[in-house]
């Protein structure tokens, strides 16, 4: 049997789950930031809670982004920090591969959406892997024609958006869950990480563009 940590920081708040062989031992979410504080706590609980000691992990998972910059650096530094503490293989998947994956069976087109705050949306569409960054109005042209699922936190805005442009667009709303990231990392197997890990090195953050940062006057820039 293999067993799994799994978190996610890099959409709303954080979730950590730990999954034996694709069942689910315990999943816990909390809303809100400070993550940084939270996050080792949270796993420390959902360990306890499974029954589960850190001798007992097989492999440690973490969403890898798009996106908030803190909540992707900060999930990706403890997925690190166990891992090579553990010595464990680390998992590291996209937060819209996750999303992906947990939409219900549908023959609507899927489109994995996380929002930037910025006005626009970090999306992947379909099995196509790569996402990107557009606003609401370049997603409608990109799906104008299809029958679209938009799955991810707080979407409902965007399925408004793309409605009002013409799309059929249903919104699903929730968080990429920890449980499925767990077992997603497994369908690869522990030692097909580990062999990634060798190859190239720990998962990187995976962001789309630079970190936007509020200066001391208060404007706003995006830092490369």
């Amino acid at each position: 049997m293999s067993t799994v940590l799994a978190f996610d920081c890099a959409v709303s708040g954080q979730g950590v789950a730990v999954v034996r062989d694709g069942v689910c031992l315990v999943s816990l979410f909390e809303e809100g930031r400070d993550q940084a504080a939270r996050l080792l706590p949270a796993i420390a609980a959902a360990l306890e809670q499974a029954g589960v000691a850190r001798t007992g992990l097989d492999l440690i998972a973490v969403t890898t982004g798009p996106g908030s910059f803190t909540g992707v650096r900060v999930g990706l530094s403890a997925a690190r920090g166990l891992a090579v503490g553990l010595g464990l293989p680390l998992a590291g998947l996209p937060t819209t591969t996750v999303l992906r994956a947990q939409a219900p069976a549908t023959e609507r087109l899927v489109v994995a959406a996380v929002d930037t705050k910025l006005g626009d949306w970090f999306a992947a569409i379909g099995d196509d892997p790569a996402p990107f960054a557009a606003t609401a109005a370049d997603l409608a042209a990109r799906l104008a024609g299809h029958e679209c699922l938009i799955v991810g936190k707080d979407v409902a805005p965007l399925g408004a958006s793309l409605r009002a442009a013409g799309v059929d667009a249903v919104a699903q709303d929730g968080q990429p869950h920890p449980a499925v990231l767990g077992r997603l990392a497994l369908m690869d197997g522990v030692e097909a990480w580990r062999g990634r890990n060798r190859a190239d090195g720990l998962p990187r953050p995976l962001y789309l563009r630079g970190v936007n940062i509020t200066l001391p006057d208060g404007a706003r820039r995006t830092v490369e």
